[in-house]
């Protein structure tokens, strides 16, 4: 009887197991893209989330610009090149992302000369904050 018990046991336990795999292969659990610690992300007691999408075709680019806020930017398709003022022009290709600092003056372009460049922006503000401010 004692034997009975053991293989009932870990027959149960087995089943147990194989249940909890099984419901578990349906479960979409998230994949860390991208973590970066910021300055300068909004303080006040109300902010606004915008996610934007944008298409470059060969050769677009950007208007010269600054952020009020720390913009994250995941390309789709393409690679999208960043110059921001004082540092090294920066290509984020397709499935990789990127963290654009506030208040550096940058621009953005498709440098491609044949594909089209495809983004998610991402960003949190103050409420009604513009999402960039021309520098002319």
């Amino acid at each position: 009887m004692n034997k009975w018990r053991s293989f009932c046991l870990a027959l149960a336990v087995l089943l147990i197991s194989l249940t909890a795999t099984a419901q578990e292969q349906g479960v979409v659990k998230p994949q860390l893209l991208f973590s970066e610690i910021v300055q300068g992300m909004p303080k006040g007691e109300k902010q606004e989330v915008r996610v934007l999408a944008a298409s470059f075709q060969s050769g677009d680019k950007t208007l010269f610009h600054i952020h009020r806020f720390p913009v994250t930017v995941y390309v789709l398709e393409g690679a999208f090149t960043v110059q921001m003022e004082g540092r090294e022009p920066v290509t984020v290709k397709s499935g990789q992302v990127m963290m654009m600092p506030p208040h550096v003056k940058m621009t953005g372009y498709n440098r491609s000369s044949t594909d089209p460049l495809r983004l998610v922006v991402f960003y949190v503000s103050d409420p009604g904050t513009p999402f960039l401010d021309p520098i002319h």
